[in-house]
């Protein structure tokens, strides 16, 4: 009988952890940054990921939230590389349930052309890149 008392409050323990306790743990934190919103959807970028390159240029992970999200339209996640002296951008990998998931080996740099949520992810970039780079 003592027994079963002692195994009931392991569990009961057990269970409190388990549901107190948060299952998913993420080696990083991501810090979103929104840039503008259209009649699409709305587009960030992570002030955490923002890495310099060996060629002067910045990646950072980027993503997109599609107004009205579905089981057939969810967030697209962009790994960017952002030339801020050029004003261009390559999207280097994409991914919809983690980062990374599809690489772009052969992408090329290219301009905005007048899209405002990709000319809002450079102009914040490079604006906290140039007050936060150390090299």
């Amino acid at each position: 009988m003592e027994l079963n008392l002692i195994k009931n409050i392991c569990l009961g323990c057990i269970t409190i952890l388990i549901i107190l306790y948060p299952l998913e743990i993420t080696a990083l934190s991501h810090d979103w940054i929104a840039v503008h919103s259209s009649q699409y959807g709305e587009q960030f970028w992570d002030k955490s990921s923002v890495q310099k390159n060996q060629d002067g240029s910045f990646r950072v992970f980027s993503k997109f939230t599609p107004r009205g999200i579905t089981e057939i339209s969810q967030d697209i996640l962009y790994t960017m590389d952002i030339d801020c002296s050029e004003n261009t951008f390559r999207d280097v990998a994409v991914g919809v349930k983690e980062f990374n998931e599809f690489q772009n080996t052969d992408s090329q740099w290219e301009g905005p052309n007048g899209d405002k949520l990709i000319l809002g992810v450079i102009n914040q970039v490079c604006d906290f890149a140039t007050k936060h780079d150390n090299t």
